[in-house]
C-alpha cells in the first residue's frame, strides 16, 4: 500500500499522523456540536468524517492482506474489530444504565434498557429509524446510548465488507487482484447507497439519517481512496497540497455550513465526506506543503487517539447533566463534554489500549473472539437484566372518571347527568372564572400526583384499549365512535392528537348529554385543506385523509357541529425560521377548510391549542418532585410559542359560524404554567394533556358545547 497501510500484525505498520489529526477533528466536531448546538450547528457531521476515515482503513488493511497473501483471514479480521470495539463499548453501555437509574427519570428506564440491548447487538440504528417514524416518540427526549447508531452502522458494515471483497478478489482472480475490478463493484454499492440517501433524506429525513443503506456510500468512498492509493500517491506536490487543504476546508466549514433542519445525509453530506477522501488522498503526497504537519502535531494527535472513547463517553454525561439540571447552557454543556476527557483518558489508558495492543489477543484470534463476546453478553445480560431488577411493576393509568344520574336512576334524562369526578379533582379546584386563581398556581411539592409520573405518558386515549387515530383504509374512513348511537345530537371531531386529547372529556359529555360523538383523527395531521409539513417534511398522506374527511362532513354525514384542534404546523414551502408567514399561512388555511364546512350548513366550534410547556411535564416531574416549580412554563412564551393558538385566532376572527372556545385560563391560570394543579399532572409531555387531566376539564367544555347547540 502506497498510503502507509500495513496489515496490522506487521511490525513495520505504517502510522498515519494525519488520519489521527482527522479523528481528533471529528470527534470536536461532534462533542462540540451536542454542547453547543446553536454555535456549531452541523457538528454532528463529525460521524461523517468518521465514516470515511473507518471505509479507507478497513479497505486498506484488508486489501494489503490480499496482497501479501491472496487471502483475507475472516477470523483474524473480526478479532482485531473485537478487541477495538467491544470492550470499551460495554463499559459505557454498563455506565450508562447506572446514569440512567441515578439521574434519569423513571419514565425513561424501560426504553434505556432496550436502547442499551439493541445497542449490544448492533443494532440500534434501525431501532432508532423506526422510532423516528413514530409520531409519539419524535419529541421524547434522546436515549443515552443514542450515539451508539453510528457504532452500529460501522459494526454491520464490518460484517459484510470483507466478505465482498472476497467475491471480488475471487471474481479479478487471486493471483493478480486488478483493483478496476474492486472498484467497479465498490460502485455498485456507493452510487445506490448515494441515490437512495439523496430520496430518503428527502421522502422519510427521520429513517434517512439512522439507516445503514443511506450511509453505505460513505464508508465505500473511504474505501474508493484506498483502492486508488498509489495513483494518489503520485500526485505533484503542488496539486496534492492543494487537494489536501481544500478538503480540510471542506471539513471544517461543514461543521457550519450544514443545516440540521435540510435534508441530511443526501446531497449535505458530500461537503465532509468528499472533503475527508481529499485530506486522505492528498496529505502524504503533499508532504511538509499539506496539512499533515498540523494534523499530525502531538496534542492534536493525543485527541484522537482517545477519540473513540471520547465519543462514547460524552454523550452519556452530557445527558445525564441535563436530566438533572435542566437544559445546559453553552459554558455548562462545553464543561461537560470536557470532563468527558477524564472517563475517556481512562478507558483509553486502562481498557481500549491494553487490549487491543495484547500480544496474547493478537496471536491467538479466536480469545480476542472469546473477549468480544463476553464484552457484548455482559451489555446484553445488564439491559436485560435492568428490565427484570430495577424497573418498578408497571403501574396501570388511572381508570376514566365515572358518570353518576342526579336523583332517581330510574327517572333521570340524559340532560341530568352530572360529570362526577372519580380521580383527583384537577381543574375543579379552580373557580368559575379561572385565570389569576391561586389554586393553580405552581407549587414546589403536591401530596400526590395522577397519573405517577412515571407512567403519564400512557395516560391518553392513544392507549385506550380501541386507540382512536387515524382511521383510513383503502380510501374509506372508520371514525371512532362514543356517546348515545341513536342521539338525536350528532358532534363530529376533527384534528391531531391535539383534538384527540380532548377525547376523555368529550366521551364523557357526550354520554351525558346523549349525543352522537365521531372523532375524525390522524397523527400529525390537522383538519386543513392545504399541505403542510411535519418533522420538515410534506405530508402528502395528509393531504388525501383531509379531502376524505371533508367530503364525509359536507356531502355523506353532516353533523350538528364539527369540533375541531390542531397543534402548530408550518405549511409546505415556507421555511422553518419564518414563523408569521407560517401562522398566516396555517390561518389561511384553517380558515378556508373552516368556512367550507360551514356553508355546508355545519357550525363549527374551535378549542384554541392548549400551551406548550419548555419541557416534558411527565419526566421533569419525576426527576423533581420535590421542586415542582422548575416544571413551569412563563405563561407568556406557553401561549404564544409551538402551539396552534396564535393561528387559531386569525382563522376564527369574523366568521360568524366558527366558534373559539378558549379553555387555557383552566389550564394556565396563573404565570407561571403549573405542571401539577389539583393533584392531577396536566400534561403527559410538553405539549399534551393528561386524560386526567383533560376530563376535569370536562364540565367546563360542556358549558361552551351546550350553549352553541342551543
Amino acid at each position: 500500500m502506497r498510503l502507509g497501510i500495513a496489515p496490522e500484525q506487521s511490525a513495520k505498520a505504517a502510522f498515519r499522523g494525519d488520519i489521527e489529526g482527522l479523528r481528533a477533528l471529528a470527534v470536536l466536531m461532534v462533542v462540540i456540536g451536542h454542547a453547543a448546538r446553536d454555535v456549531v450547528p452541523g457538528g454532528f457531521v463529525g460521524v461523517d468524517v468518521f465514516f470515511v476515515i473507518s471505509g479507507f482503513l478497513i479497505t486498506g488493511l484488508l486489501i494489503a492482506e490480499l496482497e501479501r497473501t491472496g487471502r483475507i483471514s475472516l477470523t483474524s479480521f473480526y478479532a482485531r474489530r473485537a478487541k477495538r470495539l467491544l470492550p470499551a463499548a460495554a463499559i459505557v453501555l454498563v455506565a450508562s444504565l447506572l446514569l440512567t437509574w441515578l439521574l434519569l427519570p423513571r419514565s425513561r428506564w424501560a426504553d434505556t434498557a432496550w436502547d442499551v440491548v439493541a445497542s449490544a447487538g448492533y443494532g440500534l440504528n434501525w431501532r432508532l429509524a423506526v422510532q423516528s417514524t413514530d409520531y409519539w416518540a419524535a419529541d421524547a427526549a434522546p436515549s443515552i446510548v443514542q450515539h451508539f447508531w453510528s457504532l452500529s452502522v460501522e459494526e454491520q458494515f464490518y460484517l459484510f465488507w470483507p466478505l465482498l471483497l472476497l467475491a471480488l478478489a475471487i471474481l479479478a482472480g487471486r493471483r493478480r487482484l486488478r483493483r478496476g475490478a474492486l472498484m467497479i463493484g465498490f460502485a455498485l454499492v456507493a452510487l445506490p447507497s448515494f441515490a437512495w440517501s439523496v430520496h430518503e433524506s428527502l421522502a422519510n429525513p427521520g429513517p434517512a439519517y439512522f439507516v445503514t443503506t443511506t450511509r453505505l456510500w460513505e464508508l465505500a468512498l473511504g474505501g474508493a481512496v484506498a483502492i486508488v492509493g498509489a495513483r494518489a500517491h503520485r500526485l505533484p506536490r503542488a496539486l496534492a497540497a492543494g487537494l489536501a487543504w481544500a478538503g480540510l476546508a471542506m471539513v471544517a466549514s461543514s461543521a457550519v455550513l450544514v443545516d440540521p433542519q435540510r435534508a441530511f445525509p443526501g446531497y449535505q453530506a458530500l461537503l465532509p465526506t468528499v472533503g475527508t477522501a481529499a485530506v486522505i488522498a492528498g496529505a502524504q503526497a503533499a508532504g511538509r506543503a499539506g496539512p499533515a504537519g498540523a494534523l499530525g502535531w502531538g496534542p492534536v494527535r493525543a485527541v484522537g487517539a482517545v477519540s473513540y472513547s471520547l465519543y462514547l463517553w460524552h454523550w452519556p454525561l452530557l445527558l445525564a447533566a441535563e436530566a438533572r439540571f435542566g437544559e445546559l447552557s453553552v459554558p455548562a454543556g462545553l464543561a461537560v463534554v470536557t470532563l468527558s476527557a477524564v472517563p475517556a483518558v481512562l478507558t483509553y489508558r486502562f481498557v481500549e489500549n491494553p487490549i487491543r495492543t495484547s500480544e496474547a489477543l493478537r496471536s491467538e484470534p479466536a480469545k480476542a473472539l472469546r473477549v468480544g463476546a463476553v464484552c457484548t453478553s455482559a451489555a446484553l445480560a445488564a439491559g436485560l437484566l435492568f428490565q427484570l431488577t430495577v424497573w418498578p411493576p408497571r403501574q396501570a393509568p388511572p381508570p376514566p372518571v365515572a358518570l353518576a344520574p342526579i336523583g332517581d336512576t330510574a327517572t333521570a334524562t340524559a340532560t341530568a347527568r352530572a360529570i362526577v369526578l372519580s380521580g383527583p379533582p384537577g381543574a375543579a379546584v379552580l373557580g368559575r372564572k379561572p385565570l389569576g386563581d391561586r389554586a393553580g398556581a405552581a407549587v414546589d411539592r403536591a401530596s400526590a400526583i395522577t397519573p405517577d409520573p412515571s407512567v403519564a405518558k400512557k395516560d391518553g386515549p392513544e392507549y385506550w384499549a380501541h386507540p382512536c387515530a387515524a382511521s383510513e383504509r383503502d380510501g374509506e374512513l372508520f371514525p371512532c365512535e362514543f356517546g348515545d348511537g341513536n342521539g338525536s345530537v350528532s358532534v363530529a371531531l376533527a384534528g391531531d392528537s391535539h383534538m384527540t386529547q380532548w377525547l376523555p372529556a368529550l366521551k364523557l359529555i357526550a354520554e351525558a348529554e346523549g349525543w352522537q360523538l365521531r372523532s375524525y383523527a390522524r397523527s400529525a395531521c390537522p383538519f386543513i385543506s392545504i399541505e403542510v409539513a411535519w418533522q420538515d417534511r410534506p405530508e402528502p398522506g395528509c393531504l388525501s385523509w383531509n379531502r376524505l374527511v371533508q367530503k364525509e362532513l359536507t356531502e355523506v354525514d353532516k353533523p350538528d357541529l364539527l369540533l375541531v384542534t390542531n397543534t402548530f404546523y408550518r405549511p409546505s414551502g415556507v421555511a422553518p425560521d419564518a414563523v408569521d408567514q407560517a401562522n398566516r399561512g396555517m390561518a389561511d388555511g384553517l380558515r378556508a377548510t373552516w368556512r367550507k364546512v360551514a356553508q355546508a350548513g355545519t357550525p363549527v366550534a374551535v378549542i384554541r391549542d392548549s400551551p406548550h410547556l419548555k419541557r416534558d411535564a411527565a419526566e421533569c416531574a419525576a426527576v423533581n418532585p420535590r421542586k415542582l416549580t422548575r416544571c413551569a412554563t412563563d405563561r407568556e412564551s406557553a401561549l404564544s410559542t409551538g402551539g396552534g393558538g396564535v393561528a387559531h385566532e386569525l382563522a376564527a376572527k369574523g366568521l360568524s359560524d366558527v366558534h373559539l372556545i378558549d379553555l387555557n385560563d383552566a389550564i394556565c391560570p396563573v404565570d407561571p404554567c403549573a405542571a401539577v394543579i389539583g393533584g392531577a399532572l396536566v400534561y403527559r409531555d410538553s405539549n399534551h394533556l393528561t386524560a386526567t387531566y383533560a376530563a376535569s376539564l370536562a364540565p367546563r367544555l360542556r358549558d361552551s358545547l351546550t350553549r352553541l347547540l342551543n
